[in-house]
């Protein structure tokens, strides 16, 4: 499971990915838009600045902006940035290994057979996926439709 920074991360990138570019986003509307918490945005988009994801510019017209275009971010490494090592055990982080320590032996531990192939293709499909890929399927994707609703919807 990710964190609740990381969801909060992801959500403010991608409403700066949304937004028009060269008008930054300033933190409130990043909050009320999303219904993030400020204190803990404010946070979230230091790591991300820091991170070289996004740039904020002060003043009346400032904000935050991102900068790189979002087929450049891809979701692994920015959700390092905010939360550290994804790796479900230290045995197979790529950026935070660490022997286990009640591991015996690493070539037949079963708890980390168990988790390194499943681990892998999660990962392999968190590098090279960007911002990009995901906004163009959550656009693309069909609108569940809520119960009652469906009278807005229709032809009628």
């Amino acid at each position: 499971m990710i964190s609740q920074r990381a969801r909060y991360a992801f959500k403010a990138i991608v409403a700066l990915a949304r937004a028009k570019p060269g008008e930054g986003m300033q933190i409130r509307q990043l909050c009320e838009q999303e219904k993030l918490p400020r204190k803990f945005l404010e946070q979230i988009l230091l790591s991300l600045k820091a991170a070289g994801y996004i740039s904020s510019k002060r003043g009346r017209d400032g904000g935050y902006e991102l900068l790189k275009p979002a087929d450049l971010i891809f979701i692994g490494p920015m959700l390092r940035s905010v939360d550290g090592p994804i790796a479900p055990l230290p045995c197979l982080s790529r950026t935070a290994y660490r022997r286990c320590d009640d591991c015996r032996d690493e070539v037949s531990c079963e708890l980390r057979i168990a988790f390194a192939k499943a681990y892998s293709d999660y990962l392999g499909t968190l590098e090279h996926l960007s911002l990009a890929d995901v906004m163009r399927q959550s656009d693309t994707a069909p609108r569940a439709k809520l119960p009652g609703l469906e009278s807005l919807t229709s032809d009628a």
